[in-house]
């Protein structure tokens, strides 16, 4: 079937006439109507449920197959290798195909993820493998699904659109799918029968029955009808834009730089004070900071202007603070500190990951916002190796004066971002 045919049969589907360039939503006859944007973000929350769900089990692993930290820290990191690839795949080809062709698969690669990760819990291969497949799942829901949010959260799908709403909606999702991923996979190895097999069978029914919402979702974007290579539309020209350059890139490896800081690092250097509960701490810290990171967002969304790099520069300005109670906690060897600078790291999080989205999406022309959206993730994802770095260099270096070196990097990213506080804005 064609990408023109695929959107025309999602449009009829959903009952959703065709006009002009955009489909016109009206509610099917008899049943009541899903927001298109919620059948998306449902989506959205599903698949980064699965991409979530192993990293309090990193500590299971430790414990029952002795796999080292920098064995665990890698597996943790080796969905990288299957988000950049769909990111940077996915995003463009999508801004050529339409949205529903590079979207509908992923929540079932998604499932395919998780039954690895489900049978290989003693084979390092095997969840290597699971978890590649959850990257590529999670690179296609992000960087296409975010757009596609976007879109169907403006006119004509969006009766009240609201400028930004579709950064919001779409990070919400992420960022909640994130925590309760962690936070059942947790509950359920730590308490639950089957601990290295019930999360993932939990959430291969959650994605399905979100892949079921989302069938229903209209296309927001017709398949482009000009004849070009296809190495074109994997050019991004919005990514050399001064402002991605000199405001965005800069905080990128942040995001989930401070985000694997709460739920990565610290669960495994607290582990001897909760013994016999290393998961549920593991889960709970994990928690705890992706909790803050959904409460943060609507006031990062308030402080966010099209103005200036106020929003950035407030999230960054954070993250020095957040950087220094990881130290404090760690040199202290305290579990009530570790939940604080959870706490604190994912309140930057959840304003660094928000910040960001809303000035690519200002940035990007409508031929390339999947594409752009795609960069900024592979970005953020850099900050995903972080744990396995300081693994690596724990051998030499102690955690603390890592910590304190990562506030020292941080508080130079308010600096260069500083220096183009009102520059290079996209209205200009």
């Amino acid at each position: 079937m064609s990408a023109t045919a695929t959107i025309r049969t999602g449009a009829a589907r959903t009952g959703l006439p065709r006009t002009g360039g955009h489909p016109t939503p009206v509610a099917p006859a008899g049943r009541m109507r899903i927001a298109p944007w919620f059948s998306v973000s449902a989506a959205l929350f599903a698949v980064a449920w699965g991409g979530n769900e192993f990293t309090p089990l990193l500590v299971m692993y430790r414990q029952l197959d002795q796999m080292s930290a920098l064995t665990v820290n890698v597996l943790l990191g080796a969905y990288v290798l299957g988000i950049v690839p769909a990111l940077l795949v996915g995003g463009p080809l999508s801004d050529r195909y339409g949205r529903r062709p590079l979207f509908l698969p992923a929540p079932l690669i998604a499932v395919a993820g998780s039954g690895l990760l489900a049978v290989g819990a003693a084979s390092a291969p095997l969840l290597f493998a699971g978890r590649v497949l959850s990257g590529i799942a999670l690179g296609l829901v992000m960087a296409v699904g975010t757009s596609w949010v976007k879109e169907l959260s403006e006119a004509p799908f969006d009766a009240a659109p609201v400028e930004g709403r579709g950064a919001s909606r779409a990070a919400l999702a992420l960022t909640i799918g994130f925590a309760l991923g962690a936070g059942v996979a947790a509950a359920l190895a730590q308490f639950g029968p089957a601990r290295a097999v019930a999360p993932y069978v939990v959430h291969i029914v959650i994605t399905l029955a979100a892949f079921a919402v989302l069938v229903r979702a209209p296309e927001s974007r017709t398949r482009s009808a000009v004849s070009r290579p296809l190495r074109m539309d994997l050019r991004i020209p919005t990514a050399m834009h001064r402002r991605f350059l000199l405001v965005v890139a800069p905080m990128a490896p942040w995001v989930f730089g401070t985000a694997a800081s709460a739920y990565a690092i610290l669960p495994g250097l607290m582990m001897s004070q909760a013994p016999g509960f290393e998961i549920g701490v593991s889960g709970l810290l994990c928690v705890v900071a992706l909790g803050c990171g959904v409460a943060v967002q609507r006031f990062a969304a308030r402080i966010d202007t099209p103005r200036s790099a106020r929003g950035i520069g407030v999230a960054l300005t954070v993250t020095v603070p957040a950087m220094l109670l990881a130290a404090v906690a760690v040199g202290l060897n305290s579990l009530p500190w570790a939940f604080v600078a959870a706490a604190v790291l994912g309140t930057a999080y959840g304003m660094l990951l928000v910040g960001g989205l809303r000035e690519i999406q200002r940035i990007a022309g409508p031929d390339d916002l999947a594409g752009l959206t795609a960069v900024y993730y592979s970005l953020t994802y850099v900050g995903f190796f972080i744990p396995a770095i300081l693994a690596a260099l724990g051998t030499w270096l102690s955690y603390s004066t890592m910590f304190l070196a990562g506030a020292v990097i941080a508080l130079l990213s308010v600096g260069v971002v500083a220096l183009s506080w009102r520059r290079h804005l996209p209205s200009a």
